[in-house]
């Protein structure tokens, strides 16, 4: 049914399709079979990968140059009458080639020589995806600026840390700022993979079977700006796990995007963090309402990328080898995942980078719910009391409220001896007190200033690579898009 080769077809009448013929062109299945207006995302990438075909053609002399000239004349002339000029057509590919075959005549179907529509739309899809995941690939990197922005701005703003929702020991707004930029940094690693293996070309690998034609599949994939082929023809033409492996990495992403707006909403809350106006908004009825709906949103687009994976992983599943038609609808999941997540992550890191933390409620929450009993454990432990019992004794001055004198009743009943006979009093006054408490754990991640410190310095190096990994990726592709560009100048 896909036609390797384009030598024998004609110009296109109002009832007939190019690829299909009178025989294929009518009936009410055809509208049902048509991606044309899903399409118009990879309008672009089409012509990009007809221009690169019909030069690798034309260089290894399987069309001539004139030939070659007029075909990329008509598929500049497409480009500026934009998708909305095409005829109609099963999909842009078909509807391309009619627009050239009307242009240029019976030899515009030599455009199709050697290759089928097969190769032809996983080619166009990796093309357009991997420029989609670029874009998600610089929210993350704008996120975690922002959160590096917070952390340099609050190493020492003390707040309340929580487990299970219930307080449990004093951090600081930094340590949390960082503890969701280590998140984002794997969900940036996640997708420079993904996008590695998405940036490899399929386009030579015919229906499924190769072809009899002697083509330069390395010169496409350069042209193209890919980083190589995909080798075995049935693979290049069939496969779809780049996009599964694609919606998994931004369903990731999303999940970490939608714990960060979680705990952001219950920060606001609190009264913990204010988010700016422009992501936020307001009642309908109650005025004095300022809601975190941006966030809200955030939080949802995890479950539809969620949602993705789902769909995409059940159509692909089972799927017998070379091309099926399921793989049309295989797409719709990629650009909705990739729209919505990367949006998400756009706004997550203008939310996070214009709120406001207020410092004097975070500092008097910082002690709620004896959140230091953790650090008066550690301190009895040190002074060679089993941690076990330091954590008993603690407990039980937990059920009096927590302070110094809960605590030398405590200890008067659970060890029968003062407490002053394990520890400094001066000591314990320390532990107790949120700042000296987050001060004290200085250990390699934690949230003292110091240990800070050094992560603040890692984060920024890490950021700056990633930063510069995406650049290049982005500058090879500009620079083959202006040799492709140049290429096809040698011929129009």
């Amino acid at each position: 049914m896909f036609e390797e080769s384009g030598h024998d077809e004609s110009v296109s009448g109002d009832d007939e399709s190019v690829v299909r013929r009178d025989r294929f062109s009518g009936g009410p299945a055809r509208s049902f079979l048509s991606s044309l207006e899903a399409d118009r995302r990879i309008f672009a990438a089409d012509l990009a990968v007809d221009r690169a075909h019909v030069v690798m053609l034309a260089e290894q002399g399987a069309i001539d140059d004139e030939t070659a000239g007029a075909i990329l004349t008509a598929l500049d002339a497409i480009e500026v009458d934009g998708h909305d000029s095409l005829p109609d057509g099963e999909d842009v590919h078909e509807a391309i080639e009619t627009a050239v075959i009307d242009r240029v005549g019976e030899d515009g179907g030599k455009m199709h020589t050697a290759r089928s529509r097969n190769d032809e739309v996983a080619t166009c899809l990796r093309y357009r995806l991997r420029e989609d995941v670029l874009s998600a690939i610089e929210t993350t990197l704008a996120l975690r600026e922002s959160l590096l922005a917070v952390a340099e701005e609050h190493d020492e703003t003390i707040m309340p840390g929580y487990t299970h929702l219930q307080p449990a020991q004093p951090t600081t707004v930094a340590h949390w700022a960082l503890s969701y930029e280590g998140a984002v940094r794997r969900d940036t690693a996640r997708l420079l993979e993904a996008y590695d293996r998405v940036n490899e070309s399929p386009l030579g690998g015919a229906a499924f079977a190769g072809t009899t034609f002697e083509i330069d599949r390395e010169r496409t994939a350069e042209l193209l700006g890919f980083d190589g082929v995909v080798e075995n023809s049935m693979d290049a033409a069939s496969s779809r796990d780049f996009l599964l492996e694609t919606v998994q990495a931004l369903s990731t992403h999303a999940t970490t995007l939608s714990g960060l707006a979680e705990d952001v909403i219950v920060f606001a809350n609190r009264g913990f963090v204010s988010l700016s106006d422009d992501y936020s908004s307001t009642s309908s009825i109650m005025p004095q309402k300022k809601n975190p709906d941006t966030l809200e949103l955030v939080r949802a687009v995890a479950g539809d990328a969620a949602g993705t994976v789902q769909g995409l992983t059940t159509t692909l599943k089972g799927l017998p080898r070379a091309y099926n038609r399921d793989l049309q609808r295989a797409t719709t999941h990629a650009w909705e995942t990739v729209d919505a997540v990367t949006e998400a992550s756009g706004v997550t890191a203008g939310a996070v980078a214009t709120a406001e933390w207020n410092e004097e409620t975070l500092a008097a929450e910082a002690g709620e719910g004896f959140s230091t009993a953790t650090g008066v454990a550690d301190l009895l432990a040190a002074n060679g009391l089993p941690f076990r019992t330091a954590h008993e004794m603690v407990a039980v001055a937990a059920e009096n409220g927590g302070d110094y004198d809960a605590l030398e009743a405590a200890a008067e009943t659970v060890l029968g001896e003062p407490l002053e006979s394990y520890v400094d009093p001066v000591a314990v006054t320390d532990a107790l007190d949120p700042a000296e408490s987050v001060a004290s754990r200085d250990s390699q991640g934690g949230p003292a200033p110091e240990a800070v410190a050094d992560q603040l310095e890692a984060v920024r190096e890490a950021v700056e690579n990633d930063e510069t990994e995406l650049t290049e990726r982005d500058d090879t592709l500009e620079k083959a898009h202006v040799q492709l560009r140049a290429e096809v100048t040698e011929y129009v």
